[in-house]
């Protein structure tokens, strides 16, 4: 009885080492699926986000260039002085452009020796106190601008201060492009609890115009895709974005974004 009570005693631990075993290779096997889900999950997001700045990268610097570009053929003949002005903004923007080109392809491709690259000249990046280079720029180009503060500015969240900025780039460029010889206010209000971001710019009456900007706001074109593309990023914030027609003329974009108060 005793020897048969340790054969089973034996048999029993034996099975149940086993299936303590089998368990332990399932839950490995099921955290490494996990881990691997969880992988892609980010290389997507930052795949989005990446394209997401090269859209907004060459649509603002590119839509620059073509109107300074444009501005100097006209008046090359006429005014020299102020088409070399001009093409002068054309550099400075492709230099800007092939700079945060650079930094973003970086990202895509390190260098192989997992070091930093010094010949990449790295901007800095972008976010609401860097907003008077792309003012200037916006105005050199031919849409007057002023930018009014609101509230005591603080230091932001990373993602939110960038997804700031480019909401002013892109409402500034989609209104350089579609309201040419008009003008843009932005405003800035640091709430308690929020940004708030109001780009308002002066165009043809929503009863008179050729419904251009209108389109655009609704996908029509590649103002449509940027739009969209920071209404996304807004809501990741917890946020809401407004883009549409004025009715006394022009556009204007809103948005509001929460921030945890300091």
């Amino acid at each position: 009885m005793a020897c048969a009570a340790a054969a089973w005693l034996g048999v029993a631990l034996v099975r149940a080492r086993r299936r303590h075993d089998r368990a332990l290779e399932q839950r490995g096997w099921l955290l490494e699926r996990e881990r691997e889900s969880a992988a892609r999950t980010a290389v997507d997001a930052e795949r989005a986000r990446i394209a997401r700045e090269l859209h907004d990268i060459v649509s603002h610097n590119v839509s620059l260039m073509i109107v300074q570009a444009s501005a100097a053929r006209e008046v090359l003949a006429s005014m020299p002085e102020e088409a070399v002005t001009a093409l002068a903004a054309v550099e400075r923007a492709g230099r800007d452009t092939m700079t945060e080109l650079r930094h973003l392809l970086g990202l895509l491709a390190p260098p192989a020796d997992g070091g930093d690259d010094d010949r990449t000249d790295l901007a800095p990046q972008p976010s609401l106190s860097r907003l008077s280079p792309l003012i200037d720029r916006i105005s050199f180009a031919g849409l007057p601008t002023d930018v009014r503060i609101s509230g005591e500015p603080r230091p932001l969240p990373t993602g939110i201060d960038v997804t700031a900025y480019r909401i002013v780039q892109e409402a500034l460029t989609n209104a350089l492009k579609h309201s040419p010889g008009g003008k843009a206010e932005v405003t800035i209000r640091y709430a308690e609890r929020s940004l708030r971001i109001e780009v308002l710019n002066t165009g043809p009456s929503v009863l008179t115009g050729d419904g251009t900007g209108e389109r655009a706001a609704r996908g029509g074109g590649g103002a449509g895709r940027g739009l969209l593309g920071l209404r996304q990023r807004v809501n990741v914030y917890g946020g809401d974005l407004d883009a549409r027609r004025r009715l006394g003329g022009g556009y204007r974009v809103r948005a509001r974004i929460p921030v945890d108060p300091a």
